[in-house]
């Protein structure tokens, strides 16, 4: 559930930059043929984000989705055919953001897709959730909807991305992370040594990561052994996604890192290889941005 700070991100999903385009992978859940990605994003693909049961791609500025079209979230609007800049799915809701405008659709039961004006213009990034969602404003404004509307003060302004979590929030500003929320699992209890130097950040369900120095740091529930950083991830890391409980991260030659809850094999690697672009990791499935997804592992 993230975006890189670079891009002034952190969503449900880690987008990559314009300059990474290729082909969606998938592994893990079955259901819905959810992580069989439909031949149309095979290539030519700049960004991938898992929800819950929906799963989107950005192609050249027009959003595809595909999964369990619960709630119509595959059903894309026609003003998220062109022009998109970035996406973030949710639990059955689904973001874009198109022209400084967020565009929703799909699950509105707790307001997820019922728009606050402000998100109108001027916005920069987003990211969605299971009930809440996030849209960071030029200036570095964050702003909240859904069943999580409040916005400390001190992530009015000067905000750089935005990582919206189950029923939590991270966000980063002057390089260190901000938390608030829920925080039953000390999930928003940020590690010392995380005020300075994070380059990105991304909030699961019921825990949280971020980014330094090329090493991952992970805090909340353990349940699953989610915020035990393997070592692999202890060095070398380009992108970093928390999903419901488990995580994902790619190091800089582009390896795959997978760790947490393995439920459907949501973080097992056997036959799924990089270099990867971009990462997203979603309720129990998984999903990369691979320059030639056809390439044997």
């Amino acid at each position: 559930m993230t975006v890189s700070a670079a891009l002034a991100l952190s969503l449900c999903a880690s987008p990559a930059s314009a300059a990474t385009i290729g082909g969606v992978i998938g592994w893990g859940k079955q259901d819905y043929a959810i992580t069989v990605p439909p031949s149309n994003v095979l290539s030519g693909v700049s960004a991938v984000s898992a929800g819950s049961t929906t799963v989107l791609a950005l192609q050249s500025g027009v959003v595809f989705a595909w999964g369990a079209n619960n709630w119509s979230a595959n059903v894309v609007p026609a003003d998220a055919k062109s022009g998109v800049s970035q996406i973030s799915s949710g639990w059955g809701h689904e973001l874009a953001l198109k022209n400084g405008k967020v565009i929703a659709w799909g699950n509105n039961w707790y307001g997820q897709t019922t728009l606050p004006a402000s998100v109108s213009s001027g916005v920069i990034a987003i990211s969605t959730s299971n009930m809440h969602s996030l849209a960071l404003k030029q200036g570095g404004q964050v702003v909240s909807w859904g069943t999580r509307t409040d916005v400390p003060a001190a992530a009015q302004s000067g905000v750089t991305a935005i990582s919206a979590g189950g029923d939590h929030n991270l966000v980063l500003k002057n390089g260190g992370v901000l938390a608030w929320g829920s925080n039953a699992y000390g999930q928003t209890t940020v590690p010392a040594g995380l005020s300075s130097g994070v380059t990105a950040i991304s909030a699961g369900f019921n825990h949280s990561l971020a980014l330094k120095d090329g090493r991952v740091y992970a805090w909340g529930q353990n349940n699953n052994q989610q915020t035990t950083v393997p070592d692999a991830a202890l060095s070398d890391v380009a992108g970093i996604d928390a999903g419901f409980n488990h995580n994902l991260a790619f190091k800089t030659n582009g390896d795959i890192i997978a760790w947490g809850a393995n439920f459907v094999g949501e973080s097992t690697l056997d036959g799924v290889c990089g270099p990867v672009l971009a990462v997203s990791a979603g309720d129990n499935d998984s999903f990369g941005l691979k320059e030639d997804p056809g390439a044997l592992c």
